[in-house]
Order: C-alpha cells, then sequence, then structure tokens
C-alpha cells in the first residue's frame, strides 16, 4: 500500500442488475502523480471514476479522495476536485473568460477572486488573446484547453481526467500535457483515463490496467513493458514469399508470426529479438531476405510500447483502435 494516497479505493464492487461493472478495485495515487487507468471498452474505467466523483455510490468497498470518504462526505469530496470530462462542458454562448469567471463565481469566489483566476488561467493556457471571443469562435483545441482550466479555477487538489485529448491534433494534444505536467509540478494528484497509451506512457507516474472490473496489472510503465519481453521486429513485405518466415527465423528469439491481412496483399512478419542483438540486425535481415530474392519493403526494431502490454494483458488493441469511449459528466460542484 502507497503511504497517505490522496486517491485509496479497497475493494470498490458495483453492479447494475445482473451486470458486475467493478469486482473489487484497489487503488492508490500518491499526492502530486499521476496514476493512468487503461483498460478495453466496458472494462470499469468510467464507474471507477463515477464513484471516485462521488456520481455513483458503491455497492461494496471503500474510498477516499483527499481524505474524505466518497460516501459520507460527497460534498467535502466534491470541493476538493476538478473534473475534466470527455465532452466540453463549457458554455458556447459565453466567452472564455465568462465562462471562467461564472464557474469561478459558482464555485464561491468572489467576483474579484474569480476574474484574477479567469486572466491568469486563461494566459496560462495560452487563450489570452481569445479571452473576450465567444467559444463559436474557438478550435476544438482552444475548447479543450478552456475545459482544463474550467476544472482547476479553484485550484483543486486532486483532478480527474477523462480522456483529456481525444479527438485533438498532435500540437493541442502536447499543449494539453504541458499543462498538466505543471499542475502536477505544483503539487496536483491526477487520476487519468486516456485511449491513447501513448499519453499514458508520457504523462503517468504509474499505470492501472483494468478489464472486467478487476485491475489485472500495475506499475511504472518500463516495468509493465518489461513484462512482454525485450525488442521486437516486424518486417514488411510487399507480397507473400514461401519460407519468409524460415528466413527470419534465424535472427529471431521465438517464433515467428505472420499476418497476411495486409493492404495491397502485402505481409507483415512479427518476432522477438535475442537480448543484446539489435546492433546491425536490420541490415541483416535484408541481406539474407535479398540473397534469397525476397522484397523486403520495410523493417522496424523497436522496444516493447504500452500497445503490446495491452494487447498481452487484455487481448484487445489499444483502446483507440477499438474505439472505446465511455463519458463521465462533472459532478456539479466539482471543481466548477
Amino acid at each position: 500500500m502507497v503511504d497517505s494516497p490522496v486517491i485509496w479505493a479497497q475493494g470498490l464492487v458495483k453492479r447494475y442488475g445482473g451486470n458486475v461493472a467493478l469486482a473489487g478495485i484497489d487503488l492508490a495515487v500518491p499526492a502530486g502523480t499521476i496514476l493512468g487507468l487503461l483498460g478495453p471498452n466496458g472494462a470499469g474505467k468510467t464507474t471507477t471514476i463515477r464513484i471516485l466523483t462521488t456520481l455513483a455510490v458503491p455497492d461494496g468497498g471503500h474510498a477516499t479522495v483527499a481524505g474524505h470518504d466518497v460516501v459520507t462526505a460527497a460534498t467535502a469530496v466534491r470541493r476538493s476536485i476538478g473534473v475534466t470530462a470527455q465532452d466540453a462542458t463549457v458554455d458556447e454562448l459565453l466567452t472564455g473568460r465568462q465562462n471562467l469567471v461564472m464557474i469561478g463565481r459558482l464555485a464561491g469566489l468572489t467576483r474579484r477572486q474569480a476574474r484574477e483566476a479567469a486572466d491568469g488561467l486563461l494566459e496560462g493556457f495560452g487563450l489570452g488573446d481569445a479571452a473576450d471571443r465567444v467559444l463559436k469562435g474557438y478550435s476544438g483545441g482552444m475548447r479543450r484547453r478552456l475545459d482544463l482550466a474550467a476544472g482547476i479555477v479553484t485550484r483543486p487538489p486532486v483532478l480527474f481526467l477523462d480522456e483529456p485529448t481525444t479527438g485533438l491534433d498532435p500540437a493541442s494534444r502536447q499543449a494539453i500535457w504541458s499543462v498538466v505536467r505543471s499542475l502536477v509540478a505544483d503539487g496536483t494528484t491526477v487520476l487519468l483515463t486516456t485511449q491513447y497509451l501513448e499519453e499514458a506512457d508520457q504523462l503517468a507516474d504509474r499505470v492501472a490496467v483494468i478489464d472486467h472490473g478487476r485491475v489485472i496489472a500495475e506499475g511504472t510503465a518500463r516495468e509493465l513493458k518489461s513484462r512482454v519481453g525485450g525488442a521486437r521486429m516486424e518486417v514488411s513485405l510487399t507480397r507473400p514469399a514461401p519460407g519468409a518466415g524460415d528466413l527470419l527465423a534465424p535472427f529471431a528469439a521465438g517464433p515467428v508470426a505472420e499476418d497476411r491481412d495486409q493492404g495491397g496483399g502485402g505481409v507483415l512478419l512479427r518476432a522477438g529479438v535475442p537480448a543484446g542483438g539489435t546492433a546491425g540486425l536490420a541490415t541483416a535481415v535484408v541481406r539474407a531476405f535479398d540473397a534469397a530474392g525476397v522484397a523486403v519493403d520495410d523493417i522496424e526494431v523497436r522496444q516493447p510500447s504500452l500497445d503490446d502490454v495491452f494487447f498481452a494483458l487484455t487481448g484487445h488493441g489499444s483502446p483507440a483502435a477499438d474505439g472505446s469511449h465511455e463519458a463521465v459528466s462533472s459532478p456539479a460542484g466539482a471543481g466548477r
């Protein structure tokens, strides 16, 4: 158990009729860190966040956020958290500044405090020039940044980010990442769900993978990657070639997988790489295939990614690839 976790859950159970959404979730997130919560569609991510943000009551187990019980002290929890849901919750008919001032006032700030907080956030999120523009004129990335700003108007110590960069272009995604890193550097504790495994890899101090309502693996990204072995190589062939797998076998650690369901009739060969055997490997493989008269379209040698971990643990492709998209609405008063 992590000492004095800011977000803590033990044995959370939630049922909807005959469906068991959570079958005993345990989580612990220390202060000033990010826990990435990953899992396939229907794994229980959204239900977990709904309980931790007081939108749902567990059927079993216990949870606290910022030292407050999520059931018996729900109001205190809501005062301690900010929530950025998948869909923007700001008002399109108001300007960026008006949105943030309104949220600050609803959260109990004085008019002056709300304006000062809004001005600081707008500048910090690169929205100063658009502060007095109605949201209808904002791009998707600008709206997402404003929505994240709305979740931290009151500077809550705990922030729940539910797929904060879904649908954003790479530049906007990088901007959000920068803001999140800055918040954590200032002591904010974050629980992050995301479709993008690269995002979890970049941001999360630890990652928890859940499936069928249970945590099936937890650790740093490096620790989880070590579970699926070492480097792997992928060799793309323009067309099927008899014995191609046998050609690759001498360079591989373990079996060679062959996927012929590639666009244009190509073939993809996948195999593990012997420990310490990456130097000059690509060149040696290409030469062996050339000598056999087999054309290699591309070859890549790479270290395991969280995508590999996700597939190995759940049997699913990445959440972004399988279209997972669950919504969490912000609880009234949750940092807003």
